[in-house]
């Protein structure tokens, strides 16, 4: 299989980034700010209004946590929250044009796996 790259591929050097915002919090906020705004730049003009307030509305929230981790989830969780939005017009609209959707996982007919326990770092 022939992978195509895109014409602007971000290279992205997390050591590089964790340095930056260890040591220049200021310049790394203007970097991340300089290549989002790039990156949205790059798609079709019709869908960059849209990305533009999204990222908006993902700064406020960042802005509005108290660490990263808990900006990390209240992010995660604004995600699974669309796509959940997504999955239910989807079924929606299905059930409209008289299709049939996938119904729940039954677990029970998956096959069975062993749990392996590993032991913690902070005891060794």
């Amino acid at each position: 299989m022939k992978v195509i790259k895109p014409k602007h591929a971000f290279q992205f050097n997390f050591e590089e980034w964790a340095k930056l915002a260890a040591q220049d919090p200021d310049r790394f906020e203007a970097r991340r700010a300089r290549t989002l705004s790039d990156a949205i730049g790059r798609v079709p003009e019709n869908r960059q209004l849209m990305l533009r307030r999204l990222q908006w509305k993902v700064d406020r929230v960042r802005e509005l946590k108290t660490t990263p981790l808990a900006a990390c989830i209240a992010i995660t969780d604004m995600m699974w929250n669309t796509f959940h939005d997504l999955n239910r017009s989807y079924h929606y609209l299905a059930e409209q044009h008289g299709k049939k959707t996938p119904g729940k996982q039954d677990f029970a007919k998956l096959p069975k796996a062993t749990i392996l326990p590993f032991p913690s770092r902070n005891n060794q």
